[in-house]
């Protein structure tokens, strides 16, 4: 059963707009249906509006970020709870630990890291949780095209697909996490 979601996003205030629309219309339905946010502990970018709009709707929210990040006052205090840890590798940790799921939204060079990282455990055997990557506007298609590449090249295996799934909206993001509460 699925009460908390993992979610890996940008970090960047210049996002584009409906980046921040889907990721608040995510929250928001995250926290109607019960399942709970962790996430990278940030008040900016995608990883602050998603955050917002769980608090708002009265769901809960864990954030994880390392002491020089909440220095640099990027920490998002309105959280259910804020855990403050030494280092990235830690923080990515609990990151994987705390949530039933992983859900991938556009994102930069860290969500990128937290996306391959949770594959290549999973991979190995590490953890058996979802993946979803939500594909908004086609943003991981060039990854997707790549991880193709990989296994065309033999540096990976023909099953790799099945290590994620891909969903395109919101809509299918929620019914792939439906199921998943049954």
């Amino acid at each position: 059963m699925i009460t908390s979601v993992t979610v890996y996003c940008s970090s960047s205030n210049l996002a584009p707009r409906e980046y921040f629309t889907a990721a608040a219309d995510l929250g928001r339905e995250l926290a109607t249906r019960n399942i709970g946010l962790v996430f990278g502990g940030g008040r900016v970018g995608l990883m602050g509006c998603i955050a917002d709009a769980v608090m708002e709707q009265g769901g809960t929210v864990k954030g994880i970020i390392p002491r020089f990040l909440e220095e640099r006052e990027v920490a998002h205090y309105g959280l259910s709870e804020l855990h403050v840890v030494e280092t990235m590798h830690e923080r990515k940790m609990k990151l994987a630990e705390w949530g039933d799921a992983y859900l991938v939204l556009p994102g930069g060079f860290g969500t990128l890291d937290e996306l391959i990282e949770v594959i290549t455990w999973k991979h190995l055997g590490h953890h058996h949780k979802p993946i979803i990557l939500l594909n908004l506007n086609g943003f991981w298609n060039p990854l997707l095209l790549f991880f193709n590449r990989i296994a065309e090249e033999h540096m990976i295996t023909d099953q790799h697909s099945r290590y994620y799934s891909v969903c395109n909206t919101i809509e299918e993001v929620l019914e792939m996490l439906q199921p998943l509460n049954r």
